[in-house]
């Protein structure tokens, strides 16, 4: 009998992980997940758990590094200082920070065979360059967001400008020196080989998939006296909760309720609009939850939401959200365009507003609280779309392919 081959040992550098909430954290948690579950051995170098809030767990405070391990994973927690992601100078502060305190892991790493820069985008990638320096690995770029395209969206940074520039050409180099580049969305392609003239062969699409352990077919529910709609995440810049606020108002004499649960910035907003509009079909729970509560509260929903701004642009992306909400198999009222709307539309998981079309939004939500058998149907829809191809463990697969293919 030959020798048995040694398993792929994985350096992930991810700045947002578990307890950290957002669509980055979870990501790169699934990925972790994912190659575990396919026999590699995983180090992640995250920070500090802070985002979005800033709140430092008093165990981690002001420390330089704490190790842990986190369900099979060695996790080496670094320094990043107690701010909320809030606004572009507290997240470029937290961004090099964490460039600068990822490196003081070294120490605790160990040999590695790949490094996998997985967030935050381009930032991430040069402490992951040091590292495959010093460790004599290849390194690959995940892109979960584009950067700085996203910042351009948000209004959080102006084309063209000093810093705009440097932006780009940061993007620039890690595009041309990654390895292997691996984007959550074919349609992140066109940017990074067209605008930034990367080498096509060596961009790898590979999606996000969802932890279903966690996020399960919900057991069958008897509906309330009201159609809840719920929206479960980030209250982020990235979201237009207006519309669902006046959304709401349309639909007051219905009996329709709408849940927005989270945390983040912009909640003091959505909060103090609920009182001014009188809305009383509106229920903010302004909290952060684990990952296991999250999904035992979108199975309490009828439907669930994705409420995006509207860009200017056709959105490229596609959030990690959508995932565990087709996993818990529930239709989708889904404002965007792009790649999210495509997604529901060809995955058949929920209907589809423009964002900003208010009456379109309030539509079909009456559409699907008077017609249980057409939810019943896309949400069925949602898991099939799932359960082919985008567990944690399918999506582990394929990342561990592509890494292997990068040695």
């Amino acid at each position: 009998m030959g020798k048995q081959a040694k398993p792929l040992r994985v350096l992930v550098i991810a700045q947002q992980y578990p307890p950290d909430m957002g669509g980055g954290a979870t990501r790169a948690y699934n990925a972790v997940k994912g190659l575990l579950l396919n026999g590699v051995r995983v180090t992640v170098v995250a920070a500090h758990p802070h985002y979005p809030h800033g709140n430092i767990p008093k165990e981690y405070r002001w420390k330089p590094i704490k190790i842990e391990w986190r369900e099979g994973a060695k996790v080496i927690r670094t320094f990043v200082p107690p701010l909320p992601s809030l606004g572009l100078v507290y997240r470029l502060t937290l961004l090099f920070t964490f460039a600068v305190s990822s490196l003081f892991a070294l120490p605790a790493v160990g040999k590695v065979d790949v490094v996998w820069a997985a967030n935050p985008n381009i930032i991430s990638f040069f402490p992951a360059m040091v590292y495959g320096l010093l460790l004599r690995a290849p390194v690959a770029l995940n892109v979960d967001d584009l950067w700085p395209e996203d910042m351009y969206s948000l209004n959080l940074l102006k084309p063209n400008s000093l810093l705009a520039k440097v932006a780009e050409a940061l993007a620039r180099i890690a595009y041309h020196k990654a390895k292997v580049i691996t984007p959550i969305s074919p349609h992140y392609k066109l940017v990074i080989c067209g605008r930034y003239r990367t080498d096509p062969s060596k961009v790898k699409t590979v999606r996000a998939g969802v932890d279903t352990s966690k996020f399960k077919p919900c057991p069958p529910r008897q509906r309330g006296d009201k159609f809840t709609v719920l929206y479960s995440g980030a209250f982020s810049v990235a979201y237009d909760f207006e519309q669902v606020l006046q959304a709401a108002k349309l639909l007051q004499n219905e009996n329709v309720e709408f849940v927005l649960q989270g945390g983040g910035e912009v909640a003091p907003l959505v909060k103090k609009r609920v009182r001014e509009l009188g809305l009383i079909n509106v229920k903010v729970i302004d909290k952060i939850l684990p990952r296991e509560e999250v999904a035992k509260l979108l199975c309490q929903a009828d439907a669930l939401l994705l409420p995006l701004k509207d860009f200017g642009r056709p959105y490229l992306g596609i959030s990690s959200k959508l995932y565990e909400y087709q996993a818990v198999g529930k239709p989708i009222l889904c404002a965007a365009r792009g790649a999210p709307a495509l997604h529901i539309l060809e995955t058949r998981s929920g209907l589809v507003s423009r964002p900003g079309d208010i009456e379109a939004l309030a539509k079909n939500t009456l559409e699907l609280a008077h017609n249980p058998q057409l939810a019943e149907k896309l949400g069925s829809s949602s898991r099939r779309y799932i359960e082919k191809g985008l567990t944690t463990e399918s999506v582990g697969r394929e990342i561990l392919k592509v890494l292997t293919g990068a040695r």
